[in-house]
C-alpha cells in the first residue's frame, strides 16, 4: 500500500488525541512517585499553559487528514512522517505510563521530543498544513520534556533540589530550542517554547524572582527569532 504512511500518520493522530480520555488525568507526578515529593515544582509552567495541547490536538488532525487527502503518496510528507509516526506511536500510551512512573515517563517524552524535531526538521514547506502542527507539537515537548526531567531529577535529590532543576531545565530547554530554530526556522516551533516560558513565569512571579527572569529572557530571545523566521523558507 503506496500511501500507508499517510494512513498510519492518521490512525496513530487519531490514537494520540484519543488517548487522554482513556486514561486517568494527568497534573503531574504526584507524591507517592518520587522519593522527594515535587508540589508545585519552579519549572512547570502554570496551568492554564497547558490549554496549548487542544490546538495541538486539532491541528495534528487536520493536518493528518488532510495529508491522507492531498498528499497520500507525497515523499517531501513522507519523509517527515517517519519520525512523527514514531513520536506519536509512544506518545499514544504516554499518559498511562507517566501516571504509574516518573522515569519512564521522563524517558518516553524525550523520545517522542527527538523523535518530533526530527520530523519538524524535515517538513516541507507546507506551513499551515504541516510545518505549524509538528513545530507546535516539537515546541511544547521541548519545555515538556524537561519539566519532566527537572521534576524527575529533582524528586531523587541527583544534584541539586528543584530550584537549582528549575534553572537547568529551562537553560536546557533553551540550547535545544536555540540549536532547533538555528535548523529549521519555523516560528511555530519558537512560539510554543515561548508560550511554556510565559507560562513559567506567570506560576512563579517573583518568588523565585530568578527563575521568572531568565524565563522571560529566554521567551524574548525565542521571540525575537520567531518573528525574524516567520518569513522565512527553508527548501524541501
Amino acid at each position: 500500500m503506496k500511501n500507508m504512511r499517510s494512513v498510519l500518520t492518521l490512525i496513530l493522530t487519531l490514537t494520540f488525541v484519543v488517548s487522554p480520555f482513556l486514561t486517568s488525568p494527568f497534573t503531574g507526578f504526584t507524591a507517592d512517585q518520587l522519593p522527594i515529593p515535587q508540589i508545585d515544582p519552579p519549572i512547570q509552567p502554570a496551568g492554564y499553559a497547558f490549554a496549548i495541547w487542544g490546538l495541538i490536538y486539532a491541528w495534528l488532525v487536520v493536518s493528518a487528514v488532510y495529508g491522507v487527502w492531498k498528499h497520500p503518496r507525497d515523499p517531501r510528507w513522507d519523509h517527515a512522517r517517519t519520525p512523527l509516526i514514531a513520536s506519536l506511536a509512544v506518545g499514544t500510551p504516554w499518559l498511562a505510563v507517566a501516571n504509574q512512573s516518573a522515569i519512564w515517563a521522563t524517558i518516553l517524552i524525550f523520545v517522542m521530543l527527538i523523535t518530533a524535531i526530527m520530523a519538524l526538521l524535515r517538513t516541507p514547506n507546507d506551513r499551515w498544513t504541516f510545518q505549524v502542527p509538528v513545530g507546535l507539537y516539537a515546541g511544547w515537548l521541548t519545555a515538556a520534556s524537561f519539566v519532566s526531567l527537572g521534576s524527575t531529577a529533582a524528586g531523587y535529590g541527583l544534584l541539586t533540589e528543584q530550584l537549582g532543576w528549575a534553572y537547568i531545565g529551562i537553560i536546557a530547554a533553551m540550547v535545544v530550542a536555540l540549536a532547533t530554530m538555528r535548523h529549521s526556522r519555523r516560528p511555530a516551533y519558537g512560539l510554543a517554547v515561548v508560550w511554556a516560558l510565559v507560562g513559567i513565569v506567570v506560576a512563579n512571579g517573583t518568588a523565585p524572582l530568578g527563575v521568572s527572569i531568565l524565563a522571560g529572557i529566554g521567551a524574548v530571545v525565542l521571540l525575537g527569532l520567531s518573528v525574524a523566521s516567520s518569513g522565512h523558507s527553508v527548501p524541501s
